[in-house]
């Protein structure tokens, strides 16, 4: 069991870089069909007014790139120069803490030590494929969302909930729908942001965008998955923020 759940691990955390990438660089953002947020990100809004974006990211291996220099290539990279650009004039950091086979229940405690640390308006958590590949009880991984957001709320910072990738090769192999059908739930029930990382990843290899089951040596195409990715995050996270905005508005 710990050799297949080693070998899934592996083929997850380097899943992204396989394939062809198609000739318009920006395909991948439309084909993403990327919906509007269901709930806004009022604490980042707040932190964009104050010039000051202070955003961490919890996750497990797919969160870096491997190889040398991976964890300076990833989409928590990508998202904070994308936020820059999109925010001239706000300064904007983001924090990384990654690592190979964290379950929801080691990330979310974790969380306990970190929030204080970094204080920042957004924690973006990506969590479910260790717990799917360890075979983690689909109830223990809801109730552990679930603290994980009692203590992102506690800490009075936003939360972006981030499911699993999408891998062809492991797909048949790896039961994820329980876990990505409770991200959804705790998402709704707790109305916070969910980035549907596993159905934007389905239909770039749906259609044709990034070929998620072809190999390749080179790390180029997981940096162009990982760029996109990035971007995507960016502008879920700025539209949170303008639905804040909106609302107060309203008001």
């Amino acid at each position: 069991m710990r050799t297949l759940a080693a070998a899934l691990l592996c083929a997850f955390a380097g899943s992204a870089a396989f394939g062809l990438e198609a000739k318009n660089p920006n395909e991948c953002m439309t084909v993403a069909a990327q919906a509007p947020p269901d709930f806004a990100l009022p604490h980042v809004s707040q932190a964009i007014r104050n010039k000051k974006l202070d955003i961490v990211v919890i996750g497990s291996a797919s969160s870096e790139l491997t190889g040398p220099g991976g964890a300076n290539l990833g989409y928590p990279v990508r998202l904070e120069a994308a936020l820059a650009k999109l925010l001239p004039g706000i300064a904007v950091k983001v924090s990384t803490y990654a690592k190979v086979r964290d379950s929801a229940a080691e990330m979310a405690k974790k969380m306990i030590r970190i929030l204080p640390e970094t204080r920042p308006a957004l924690l973006v958590w990506q969590t479910g494929t260790a717990d799917a590949v360890r075979g983690i009880d689909a109830d223990e991984f809801r109730t552990s969302l679930d603290q994980g957001v009692d203590r992102v709320e506690g800490a009075k910072a936003d939360l972006i909930l981030m499911n699993m990738q999408y891998s062809p090769r492991t797909d048949v192999m790896l039961a994820q729908n329980a876990y990505a059908d409770a991200m959804r739930m705790i998402a709704l029930q707790r109305e916070v942001v969910l980035f549907d990382r596993l159905s934007i990843m389905k239909r770039w290899n749906e259609g044709g965008v990034f070929d998620l089951y072809g190999t390749t040596r080179t790390t180029d195409m997981a940096e162009r998955v990982h760029d996109c990715l990035g971007r995507l995050l960016a502008n879920t996270v700025i539209a949170g923020a303008k639905m804040t905005l909106t609302d107060n508005k309203a008001r």
